[in-house]
């Protein structure tokens, strides 16, 4: 049957693939015809390959890749980092278009593979299929798409259902009445087939039902075995005869192509799948099973839908071995889930499970693998298995803010190891425990750990070690006050030399972390590209998420609060409540920046923050939350609230750095705290604290904060500094501070007190505030930052910080594309 409605999208497809390379992203509901459409579109063309992914069971890494790899002329057999490199070069070598369909159902190595290729495609244009109806939140493939679509050679292509127009158009020649027919479909193009082909029938499963109805029993039963294989089925699994085949091509539920026989579609194989009788099942995967060869993963899921648990258990652990080493981790706990549902009573396995989880976030179930493992192992009377469960349990418990609970794990641990000797489990113990002891600041105990944990490890060339240690000695030693950054570059080089991906995102997090603490922000800036990359290209998704909060945080004081939160939002919308600790940052940097601009949902994420700060127990983060609500009461005009949350800061801070104990000093004395500030702060925080505060702003301007310079020129006696002050809230669009401002400017009895904080970005169509706008017009006159800064009396790391802004706003990435937009 022919396209009808989509001259368009086709239309596109040939523009991009006559471009220069890419990604195309071709989306839509089931059935709304993705797979016609590029099938329509590759028709007749060379240099043409296909890989699928497959929903059926979970999948085997790289699926996609491996069906092309014999076409492109690749060597599977090699390492993660290798074989993307490998594949990049043999595709740009032998395809003009890849096609990589049902993405929705991709592995995390080939979402990883999608990212990675599609920064680097020059000449090829990948064709990416995906249903965009059911994705959640959180889902893997949901958060790449956000990545992807921010790269220049990004383009999608959304598939509608068909109009009620299209619908009668295929109507005629059938006696179904277009109107009914379309009110049954909704314009979708597989269910009007279905429908047409069978009109007696009430949906296009009943078609489906009543097609496969009309088979003699024995073509059924291969159908029914063709259904619980998947949507792509190898002939050689149904041992049919040619005649049997035939029939069911015939019947249209079925086609065949090169590549073997498949479904016509997912809701065809699904329709049948789900009306075989749960007793016939069984024997059904069993045959499957017996005649599949050299595929762990479909082994796996055939042997357990068999009730065959030694051979479901044998092919899960190969599956997911094979998983892990592809650093495919939600398919390696996936399998790793199925092989303990076969032997429940292997510790082995759970410690497995238990770190497959920690990989991807999900600390429940890291928690429970854990205890589950340190049982047996105590049964089994294996000290040192026992000890580490009960260290894996308190990495779980840290990251679920269950401080206390932590703590006692990490210290049982200890105490279970210390008995048996130098070992790598009691050097990871005391690494561990020297985590905990650096987040508490309490820093001598954590440096003597670390370096206990590293004269062990470092003899046992246990590298992943080594580096944890230097990385904590380094956080450590910079709360002292002492030289850090040479300690934090030594554990990065030997994470990334020693190829511990896990350990070299940690050391990217605490490297640009601690630069950004210290406000270093120059430094911290090809830190953050760099880490980010890194992260997302070897899926150490915790860190990643961790790099994003700490970044959504910088942005927040650098004044770039736009972009800020639009990290927030990410992480929000892909942290799920398995792991609370990753969502401390960016709430709090949500709730602050909403709360300036006097925007709603403020208290719901302070709350939430302060509820995990509290449960978590380290100074930082109560430190961070308290002083949020503080902030969020103080704009308020709630004087006695807003002092209560920064004494319960400053409850927490005995043994914080100057730059925490310059924040909680400086909001004490904002809030009327009679409490005096405790031992050295911070440079512009001592400024201020001392009544400097024109020197306090002139600080935070050096250092690009301008928000905190604002805020030190408030407390400030001298209206032109409260002016000052009114004019940089206005630039940021800080609707609520301005409030503030204005009441210290009558305080102080000034007259002709500026009105209407945000007139000029309100009337702006681009969102852009008045100094964003001042900045841009001097951008189109060829002005340099440098020359901005100048002309405008502002620092030019200010200037900086509005051209990032308006970019951001702009949806632009070059100076030159703002002016042409706004032009």
């Amino acid at each position: 049957m022919a396209l009808i409605e989509r001259e368009a999208a086709l239309d596109a497809l040939a523009e991009y693939a006559a471009g220069d390379g890419g990604v195309v992203l071709v989306s839509g509901e089931a059935g709304v015809g993705k797979t016609a459409l590029v099938e329509e579109f590759t028709r007749g063309r060379d240099r043409v390959a296909w890989g699928m992914c497959d929903g059926l069971f979970t999948p085997r890494p790289l699926g996609p890749l491996f069906d092309i790899a014999e076409q492109i002329g690749l060597d599977t057999a090699t390492g993660r980092d290798e074989l993307f490199g490998a594949a990049l070069q043999q595709i740009t070598k032998h395809i003009d278009i890849l096609v990589i369909e049902d993405l929705h159902w991709a592995d995390e190595a080939t979402i990883d593979l999608v990212r990675y290729l599609s920064r680097r495609l020059r000449g090829t244009v990948a064709i990416l299929t995906y249903r965009n109806d059911g994705l959640a939140p959180g889902d893997p493939l949901r958060v790449a798409l956000g990545d992807l679509g921010t790269h220049r050679g990004t383009r999608r292509i959304a598939l509608a259902p068909l109009s009620p127009d299209a619908v009668r158009a295929l109507a005629e020649g059938h006696a179904a009445d277009p109107a009914e027919l379309y009110r049954l479909t909704g314009g979708n193009p597989y269910f009007v087939t279905e429908l047409l082909q069978d009109r007696d029938s009430a949906s296009a499963r009943d078609a489906v039902l009543a097609r496969a109805a009309r088979l003699a029993p024995a073509d059924r039963a291969v159908l029914d075995t063709a259904a619980l294989i998947g949507t792509r089925v190898d002939p050689r699994l149904l041992a049919a005869e040619p005649a049997t085949l035939d029939a069911l091509i015939a019947s249209g539920l079925l086609t065949s192509d090169a590549s073997g026989l498949h479904f016509r579609h997912e809701l065809a194989r699904l329709a049948i799948a789900e009306v075989i009788p749960a007793h016939r099942r069984p024997a059904i995967h069993a045959a499957i099973l017996e005649r599949l060869t050299d595929d762990d993963a479909g082994m796996a899921h055939h042997a357990e839908a068999a009730g065959d648990a030694a051979r479901a258990l044998h092919h899960a652990v190969r599956a997911a071995r094979a998983a892990a080493a592809l650093r495919s981790h939600r398919e390696a706990a996936a399998q790793y889930q199925r092989a303990v549902r076969a032997d429940g009573g292997d510790p082995a396995l759970l410690d497995a499970l238990a770190f497959e989880l920690s990989m991807i976030d999900s600390w429940p179930g890291v928690a429970e693998a854990a205890e589950r493992a340190r049982v047996l192992w105590r049964a089994a009377g294996n000290g040192r298995r026992e000890g580490n469960a009960l260290r894996m349990r308190a990495a779980a418990m840290v990251s679920l803010c269950r401080g206390a609970e932590a703590q006692a794990d990490a210290e049982a641990a200890i105490a279970v190891l210390e008995p048996l000797g130098p070992s790598a489990e009691l050097a990871r113990a005391y690494g561990d425990l020297a985590k905990q002891r650096m987040l508490a600041d309490d820093n001598a105990a954590a440096i003597d750990l670390a370096v206990r944990a590293r004269v062990i490890a470092e003899p046992l060339r246990r590298f992943d070690m080594v580096s944890d240690t230097l990385n904590t000695e380094s956080a450590a030693r910079l709360m002292r006050g002492e030289e850090w950054l040479p300690l934090m570059r030594r554990a990065l080089d030997v994470a990334i030399e020693h190829r511990h991906d896990e350990k070299a995102g940690r050391a990217y997090v605490n490297l640009y972390g601690l630069l950004c603490r210290a406000r270093r922000y120059a430094e911290a800036e090809p830190v953050y590209h760099e880490a980010i990359a890194y992260c997302d290209e070897h899926d150490v998704d915790t860190y990643g998420t961790c790099l994003r909060g700490e970044r959504a945080s910088a942005l927040g004081r650098m004044g770039r609060w736009d972009e800020a939160l639009a990290i927030c939002r990410l992480i929000l919308t892909r942290v799920e409540e398995a792991s609370p600790i990753n969502r401390i940052y960016p709430l709090y940097c949500y709730a602050v920046i909403r709360a300036r601009r006097a925007e709603p949902g403020v208290w719901e994420a302070l709350d939430e923050a302060a509820e995990s700060a509290d449960g978590n127990r380290e100074p930082q983060w109560i430190i961070k939350a308290r002083l949020g609500r503080a902030e969020a009461f103080w704009l308020e005009g709630r004087l006695a609230e807003a002092r209560a949350e920064a004494e319960r800061a400053d409850d927490a801070c005995h043994r914080a750095d100057g730059w925490l104990r310059g924040w909680v000093a400086t909001w004490l004395g904002r809030t009327g705290s009679d409490r005096p500030a405790r031992g050295e702060l911070a440079e512009p925080f001592a400024l201020e604290v001392a009544g400097d505060c024109p020197g306090a702003a002139k600080a935070w301007d050096a250092l690009g904060c301008p928000y905190d310079a604002a805020l030190a020129l408030l407390a400030s006696d001298a209206e032109d500094d409260v002016r000052r002050a009114l004019a940089t809230l206005t630039d940021l669009g800080a609707t609520a501070t301005i409030r503030v401002a204005r009441q210290r400017l009558r305080d102080l009895g000034a007259r002709s007190i500026p009105a209407g904080p945000r007139t000029a970005t309100r009337a702006n169509q681009h969102g852009l505030t008045r100094r964003e706008q001042q900045v841009l017009d001097l951008i189109a006159e060829g002005l340099t930052n440098a020359a901005i800064a100048d002309r405008l009396v502002l620092s030019v790391k200010t200037v900086d910080h509005h051209v990032s802004a308006i970019l951001t706003k702009l949806s632009v990435t070059t100076r030159g594309e703002a002016v042409r937009k706004t032009g």
